[in-house]
């Protein structure tokens, strides 16, 4: 997973994740990774409007967005 989050930072993809949080709800999120570490990442997120620091660990799945969805949302 970490991988694919270094490539959308060098790519300037958008991803959709589903991601678990601490407490064991899962949320889809639509996202635009801003930096990435060893064991968590920085990313806008476009459902809270706001930039996150989430655990790489926690990542249930990536998915890169496409450029025409982009325009689309």
């Amino acid at each position: 997973m970490r991988n694919q989050l270094v490539k959308s930072l060098e790519y300037k993809e958008f991803l959709d994740m589903m991601y678990m949080a601490a407490d064991g709800t899962i949320s889809k999120r639509r996202i635009n990774v801003l930096q990435v570490g060893e064991v968590s990442f920085r990313a806008y997120c476009f459902l809270r409007k706001s930039k996150r620091t989430f655990t790489i660990d926690n990542l249930l799945a990536l998915v890169p967005v496409k450029t025409k969805e982009r325009m689309v949302n």
